[in-house]
């Protein structure tokens, strides 16, 4: 995989390269928004993993600049008081994020579940969509979980179905109430927690027993996330080690 690094610390672009290319990837680095945008443009990369705080053009208007361009994966990365400029990243199209410090195992984990998204949007637009324990057939509008169909609502069926066609992305408040309300449900974010708990009860196998969601899992302050179970899942796998990526 073609992968673009873009951090002004010399070390972290060097702990990145050294892991992702040891692990058979190609990776490109850059020390700044506006150079990894002209290198984005020279290597065509097939996923671009970018800090946030950067001088000149941040982490957030790179994101907005290839969004302009392209629909390439970006992963950010984040130190844990930057929640609203991580929202923000992801509110331009950004994927995925992960705060500092992280194992590289975290981020191989995460650069694998965005080679399977690439993989699947790669297949042709088709009515039957299956991934993990959910099956969505969209000429007769029925949405099976674990083998059993569920009876959702219009609407329940809309955000299920935008959940699946973007497993396992961080998808923010904002993003999940334009998609499935459009622009004039973006200032109403309770219509989502309604409707995400609605859905919940109807699709989680511990509903209604006080356990923790299974599949859609709350990203606190940012938004939510699907995991469609044991065919979709890559979690990262614990690691007492952490790579020494703390600046951002």
């Amino acid at each position: 995989m073609r992968i673009l690094v873009v951090d002004d610390e010399p070390q972290i672009t060097r702990v990145l390269r050294t892991s992702l290319q040891s692990n058979g990837h190609e990776v490109t680095v850059a020390q700044d928004g506006a150079a990894a945008l002209n290198q984005f443009l020279k290597a065509e990369p097939e996923l671009v993993i970018t800090d946030l705080a950067m001088p000149g053009m941040d982490g957030i208007e790179l994101t907005r600049e290839i969004r302009a361009r392209s629909q390439v994966p970006v992963i950010v990365l984040s130190v844990r008081n930057q929640d609203a400029q991580k929202v923000a990243a992801l509110d331009e199209g950004a994927d995925d994020y992960i705060t500092k410090p992280f194992s590289i195992q975290e981020l191989l984990a995460r650069v694998r579940v965005q080679a399977r998204r690439l993989a699947l949007q790669e297949e042709p637009e088709q009515s039957l969509i299956e991934l993990g324990d959910f099956r969505i057939d969209l000429e007769r509008h029925q949405a099976m979980v674990r083998g059993t169909e569920v009876h959702l609502t219009p609407k329940e069926f809309d955000l299920l179905l935008y959940f699946v066609r973007n497993a396992d992305r961080v998808l923010t408040h904002k993003t999940l109430l334009k998609a499935v309300w459009g622009a004039a449900g973006i200032d109403q974010p309770e219509y989502l927690r309604v409707l995400v708990a609605q859905l919940r009860k109807k699709i989680e196998p511990d509903a209604g027993r006080g356990g923790e969601p299974q599949y859609i899992v709350s990203e606190p302050w940012v938004g939510y996330r699907l995991s469609p179970g044991p065919a979709g899942q890559d979690t990262a796998p614990e690691s007492p080690g952490t790579a020494p990526l703390t600046k951002s």
